[in-house]
């Protein structure tokens, strides 16, 4: 293995991995489940526990996965499928640029991890373009199950409480 794909691997498997320990346990100055959960239904990614295992074990395992070079295709995609809902989610409307919350550090994310699904494979192009594609449908599928889940019962109250002051 080159020393750039392995220092790119170690570094962008080790972040993730980070990140998604943040999210799953409170590690590195992260906030927990209970608190990312929260933050989750407040985004509208429903139910927000789920969502956030889902996530902080995406991120967790699919950067081991990345950094030690085992089944890199699979930690591309489940990588690729975090940073396209987070994109989707957070950063997508505030356009291209980090400096202003925007997505230019997810697009690099997902750039580097199917980069690395290329090397040292016997059809790259192949395993990066279904990495991107798995990831993608990973994405879709947790968007329309965050959908699809009823809103929070304080969510519900509330607006129940602003339909019949309405009606009053």
């Amino acid at each position: 293995m080159k020393i750039g794909r392995l220092l790119l691997r170690v570094t962008v498997g080790g972040f993730f991995f980070g990140h998604g320990t943040q999210k799953l346990f409170g590690w590195f100055g992260g906030h927990g489940l209970d608190a990312t959960a929260k933050a989750f239904d407040g985004m509208g990614l429903r139910p927000g526990k789920a969502n956030a295992i889902a996530a902080g074990a995406a991120e967790a395992g699919g950067g081991a996965l990345l950094a030690s070079g085992v089944a890199t295709p699979v930690a591309a995609s489940v990588l690729t499928a975090t940073m396209i809902t987070a994109i989707k989610t957070v950063h997508g409307s505030k356009g291209p640029w980090l400096s202003n919350g925007g997505y230019e550090y997810n697009v690099v994310l997902i750039a580097a991890v199917l980069a690395l699904t290329e090397s040292g494979r016997e059809h790259p192009a192949k395993a990066a373009s279904a990495a991107l594609v798995v990831g993608g449908l990973g994405a879709l599928g947790a968007h329309l199950a965050a959908a699809a889940a009823p809103a929070p019962v304080a969510e519900t109250a509330q607006a129940t409480d602003a339909a019949q002051s309405t009606n009053d």
